[in-house]
């Protein structure tokens, strides 16, 4: 297979954790016998240093030229002072909307090795498995009117029909491949565009009488993701719900620095990237934890791509550092052995490697 891929590192930790994601890519590619072209380009804080815009046009044609995007991080305090239309997280929200990746799709899984990291008791994060499906591209993030005063601002929260429509189906077609239960998460009690979303899931819920459908109250959810989280499959709900919900759901894994997300549209096309922030006050101090890079280029083979044992290649890998005893600062209370970023990421590049021979020395027997 020959796909190209765009490459945008971003501010932060995020040069060091893509630099581990584009690793893992070419390792991929030498042993299964891909050939990816990595396109490097500029966004957030470092696309501002240099061409004055969070998202040049020069990125966005890079990017349009390509299969699919990997993201490293953005944003920083350096980037504080800009006015809104220059801040580096401008640049994540344009491309989002420029290429209507409406889904954004974040898998949270207890790590067994990790369990000890988390800040729950065992036995509430043991066997977690979830997805949270969380719409994109529209809500209050990008609802106008938006405005500021001297004394009063103003932030406006719109949805259409069709846009929930469309996060609402990718939800059901998710946990099809899944456990067959949707949660949908609103304020219908409340809110109006809430309640548009909760008769929207009731009519689309016809088309897939397979599904086990519930609805909850955001509040709710947020309760219940933290004392009973093995209740939920596929949460979806809208954009910064989803954005608020995930980031809670993160704690069960021990560290956002585990989280991969992606960020796709209705033709496979889409962008992957950690869910950790730009984290600056750790760049270049070799602490950042790759995994979640990794695993979002994991997604980005399954999800764009169709490499589905290329991708599962890289989650046993780096599941198996964990296992071994490996990690890296972030998870340092686990118990386990702390292993610099490069360190880290060379034992991800072994366990790669050492997969592929087994795996081939085996098929040599059959």
């Amino acid at each position: 297979m020959e796909k190209t891929i765009a490459v945008l590192p971003g501010d932060g930790i995020g040069p060091e954790v893509t630099y581990a994601a584009v690793r893992v890519l070419k390792t991929i590619a030498m042993r299964y016998g891909h050939t990816f072209h990595l396109k490097h380009a500029a966004i957030g804080g470092a696309a501002v240093d240099q061409y004055g815009n969070p998202l040049p046009q020069e990125t966005i044609e890079v990017c349009e030229a390509s299969d699919a995007i990997l993201l490293g991080a953005v944003g920083g305090s350096k980037w504080d002072d800009q006015p809104s239309h220059l801040r580096p997280e401008k640049g994540l929200l344009n491309i989002r909307k420029h290429f209507d990746l409406f889904a954004n799709i974040r898998p949270i899984k207890a790590v067994p090795a990790l369990l000890g990291s988390s800040p729950l008791k065992e036995e509430v994060a043991k066997e977690v498995d979830m997805v949270i499906v969380r719409e994109l591209t529209s809500g209050l993030y990008f609802g106008e009117p938006k405005r500021r005063t001297e004394n009063a601002a103003v932030d406006t929260l719109v949805y259409t029909r069709q846009e929930v429509e469309r996060i609402v189906d990718k939800a059901f077609e998710i946990a099809r491949t899944r456990r067959g239960k949707v949660t949908s998460v609103d304020k219908a009690n409340v809110l109006e565009t809430s309640k548009m979303w909760r008769e929207v899931v009731e009519e689309r819920k016809k088309g897939y009488p397979d599904i086990e459908v519930e609805h909850m109250l955001v509040d709710s959810a947020a309760m219940k993701l933290i004392t009973d989280p093995r209740a939920f499959d596929v949460l979806v709900t809208e954009n910064m719900f989803g954005d608020i919900l995930s980031d809670e759901a993160s704690v069960i894994t021990g560290s956002l620095g585990m989280l991969p997300s992606a960020s796709v549209r209705a033709d496979g096309f889409g962008l992957y990237e950690p869910v950790h922030g730009s984290a600056p006050d750790i760049a270049g101090l070799h602490k950042a934890n790759p995994s979640a890079a990794m695993l979002s280029a994991a997604m980005m083979l399954r999800h764009s791509f169709g490499l589905y044992t290329e991708a599962a290649a890289i989650e046993e890998a780096v599941m198996s550092v964990l296992d071994d005893g490996y990690c890296t600062d972030d998870l340092s209370k686990a118990g386990k052995r702390v292993l610099s970023t490069e360190t880290f990421i060379t034992k991800v590049i072994e366990e790669l490697e050492r997969e592929f021979v087994s795996e081939h020395i085996m098929y040599s027997y059959v």
